[in-house]
């Protein structure tokens, strides 16, 4: 019966979601508002860095070919579950967290962005939280590669919300519209700046915060 569920958990789970996804992305009506600077890294291809709240990711998903987006999934047996869907809906990844294999992690998307061209995504307030506040990892990063931070925001119109979760997860309902907005964040970090200044976390968290204030605006639901 293990063998069973593990076979099932590794191969059949992720299928399904990763088809359901689809399905469920092909009824949202999608905008975006984008800032001339994250267009212009584009179409360079600099690296640069997507900045989110962890609960956003499950609306942002479907963009990880239009932004070429590399991500760490968790070592978690539900992390390994995302790591299948991501890779199938066409994200690089690198497995670890915090706790576990973090070092591990940021080396692989350093080689994803330097090898291959690849931008990252970080869930800042991740893996665990507090929600809504930023971990000095994203900062980090950016020392380490010179890369921008932008901030992101999703606005659902309809959204499942799973409350039970820590991170409040938002999924798009059928036929809803999604509004994501890429804004201006926090220049490359110097080397020179400790990636744990508590300023560097607070100015973060405030453009997130307002973003989130503008998407859900535009869509018409504020979200919790």
């Amino acid at each position: 019966m293990k063998k069973k569920n593990g076979v099932f958990r590794r191969r059949v789970a992720p299928l399904l979601v990763y088809w359901f996804y689809r399905l469920l992305r092909l009824t949202w009506r999608v905008s975006f508002d984008e800032c001339p600077s994250f267009r212009a890294a584009l179409e360079s291809r600099q690296p640069v860095i997507m900045a989110h709240w962890h609960g956003d990711e499950l609306a942002l998903i479907h963009l990880v070919v239009r932004y070429r987006i590399a991500t760490i999934t968790s070592t978690s047996k539900d992390g390994e579950l995302m790591d299948e869907v991501l890779r199938r809906l066409g994200a690089a990844t690198a497995r670890g967290s915090s706790t576990r294999g973090g070092a591990n992690a940021m080396r692989g998307l350093i080689t994803h962005c330097r090898r291959n061209g690849n931008n990252v995504s970080f869930a800042v307030d991740g893996p665990k939280g507090p929600i809504y506040k930023a971990k000095p990892g994203v900062f980090e990063f950016s020392r380490l590669m010179q890369a921008p931070i932008f901030a992101v925001s999703v606005g659902v119109s309809s959204p499942w919300i799973f409350r039970r979760a820590w991170n409040r997860a938002v999924l798009p309902k059928f036929f809803s519209r999604v509004h994501v907005r890429v804004a201006e964040g926090l220049p490359a970090v110097t080397r020179e700046l400790d990636p744990r200044a508590p300023e560097l976390a607070a100015q973060l968290e405030q453009l997130l915060n307002d973003g989130r204030q503008q998407v859900s605006a535009v869509v018409g639901c504020e979200r919790p």
